[in-house]
């Protein structure tokens, strides 16, 4: 049975963790490897309140991510996102994103510097299964 793009989307993020994020910095695109979290299509990553990406974010909330493609060849299915972010110190949020994962950068989920980005997407393409044309996902 063929899979909507609907479907075949939320498996890829149900399946990968680490993607790319462009955000600007200084007029021109920036991107950097990220772990992210789904709930259905929104996305969320853990990062610190003191790094250049949340001055990027706040001064242009506008993201492009890149997620799913595992590098076996031609024919990987991945994900292009567009949406915006927002920042987020909600402890609540904090608690849910936490993993053992983290440890290497924070002390827990109370550490005062752990803050989360929460991605809204507004676009969403289902890129490069098997040769075949973009699929739009319906939001």
């Amino acid at each position: 049975m063929t899979k909507t793009a609907k479907e075949q989307a939320l498996k890829i993020l149900n399946n990968n963790m680490v993607g790319t994020m462009a955000t600007i910095q200084q007029n021109k695109p920036h991107s950097r490897y990220m772990t992210f979290f789904n709930d259905d299509f929104t996305l969320y990553t853990a990062t610190s309140n003191n790094t250049h990406k949340v001055e990027e974010v706040q001064k242009n909330p506008n993201t492009h991510i890149l997620l799913g493609y595992d590098g076996k060849g031609f024919g990987d299915a991945f994900l292009e996102i567009e949406g915006t972010v927002t920042v987020s110190d909600d402890e609540t949020m904090k608690e849910k994103v936490w993993n053992k994962a983290l440890k290497g950068w924070f002390d827990g989920p109370e550490d005062p510097t752990l803050i989360i980005l929460k991605i809204t997407p507004t676009h969403i393409r289902v890129m490069n299964t098997k040769g075949l044309e973009p699929q739009i996902v319906e939001l």
